[in-house]
């Protein structure tokens, strides 16, 4: 009898672990399937000449569609040392995915792109940026002429707000903000303010100082200058440079541009990164007209870009670039200054993220050159907009630092810093 309760207790038990494992597997199955959806991009870039693609994934992917239509206007193409316009028509595919060529995963929409040849940078650049207004920093406190403190501004104008307009009056510098306000006479200014891409407008109280003077209480910033490496130039002489945009130190917003120049630079020190400390390059900015570079038309999360006013001296257009689905983890490079001598290190990318996020990390890498460890410890502040390359195409740019270890390094996609540019 008390076998037979064993026996059936046993079942029991087995039932309930198979049950439990049936779970399990499926948990993983599932798990592995998401892992294999996410590693496979949702759109990409094909060569014209070469429009099949591979990954380092068991998938086949087999074309299924194509799709002709007209696009907004022309573009550039380097092909055997001329500039031509291309057909503006653009060439769509659609790719099925399948699972060792026999269970369909994913579909995958790819754009034919002529081939793009372009001067790779690594040279350091100096950077000077005029804000679109009147950046706020913070709000501040006002010692008035009665010995009270006051803060007219605060929950009023925020951090990251730039300040367009005092009383209809359009404003470009902070001085102008200073002489409006200071001659106010007490009475309330209206400010036009941008904030996260919609106007608004609020009064604010000027308070006279205990220095005679009126004021409302505001940290502001104009402009700002700063030292990042060049990407690339076309051969019309367009540039793409840093690979993330320019953003203030103090908010972290994003600088909205009015309008800046790009200035020759020279490296004069060093501070290797550490763990936990990032490291940075120290440079001077030839600010002199000779050193002027170009303008600095576009600042965006993927880079700044302008146009060069001539092309860097006997350098010409040699690189293709490459795109995301063509990087391997693996051996690779990074054209990068750290001595003011053009030079490329080794570097191994360890992983290739398909699915960008907005901060662009999308390659990752480490460092392996014992010549740029010596110096610098591996990637360092300034070195934003290195040029990686691999297999004799650009791949993509250095964005970012590990904080906690200075020999790794993010990059973003070069189709991407090509793209934002567009």
């Amino acid at each position: 009898m008390k076998g037979k309760k064993r026996t059936k207790l046993f079942r029991l038990f087995q039932r309930k672990a198979v049950k439990i494992w049936g779970i399990e597997l499926a948990a993983v199955i599932a798990f592995a399937y998401a892992t294999l959806l996410n590693a496979i991009p949702d759109n990409i870039y094909v060569h014209e000449t070469t429009k099949d693609f591979h990954l380092p994934l068991p998938v086949v992917f087999t074309e299924v569609k194509k799709e002709t239509k007209a696009a907004a206007g022309n573009i550039s193409s380097y092909r055997d040392g001329d500039i031509r316009d291309v057909d503006v028509t653009q060439q769509n595919l659609t790719y099925h995915g399948k699972l060792f060529g026999l269970i369909p995963v994913k579909e995958v929409t790819a754009q034919v792109r002529e081939p793009v040849f372009v001067v790779p940078g690594g040279t350091p650049v100096g950077i000077y940026v005029k804000t679109d207004g009147v950046l706020v920093i913070g709000t501040g406190k006002i010692t008035g002429k009665s010995g009270e403190v006051e803060s007219p501004a605060e929950n009023l104008v925020k951090s990251g707000d730039y300040i367009q307009q005092v009383n209809g009056e359009t404003i470009e510098t902070k001085e102008q903000l200073i002489d409006i306000i200071g001659n106010c006479g007490g009475r309330k200014v209206i400010l036009k303010i941008l904030r996260e891409g919609s106007l608004i407008e609020v009064a604010v109280h000027p308070v006279e100082s205990d220095q005679g003077t009126y004021k409302i209480g505001l940290w502001v910033r104009d402009d700002l200058a700063g030292i990042g490496t060049l990407t690339y130039v076309t051969e019309n002489q367009e540039y793409g440079a840093l690979g993330h945009g320019v953003s203030d130190a103090d908010t972290g917003v994003m600088l909205n541009l009015k309008d800046g120049v790009l200035y020759e630079s020279s490296i004069i020190g060093i501070v290797k990164g550490e763990s936990g400390t990032p490291g940075e390059l120290t440079g001077v900015i030839n600010y002199t007209r000779e050193g002027r570079l170009g303008d600095i038309e576009k600042n965006t999360q993927a880079g700044i870009y302008g146009i060069m006013e001539e092309m860097p001296e006997g350098r010409k257009a040699e690189y293709p670039i490459g795109f995301k689905q063509e990087i391997r983890q693996g051996e690779a490079e990074i054209i990068t200054s750290v001595d003011n001598q053009t030079d490329t290190y080794a570097i191994n990318i360890t992983e290739v993220d398909y699915h960008e996020d907005e901060e662009y990390k999308e390659i990752m890498f480490e460092v392996t050159d014992e010549r740029l460890l010596e110096k610098t410890g591996g990637i360092v502040q300034g070195m934003s907009g290195s040029p990686i390359i691999q297999n004799g195409k650009i791949v993509g740019a250095v964005t970012h630092v590990f904080i906690q270890n200075s020999k790794k390094g993010y990059g973003i996609f070069i189709e991407d810093m090509l793209k934002n540019n567009s």
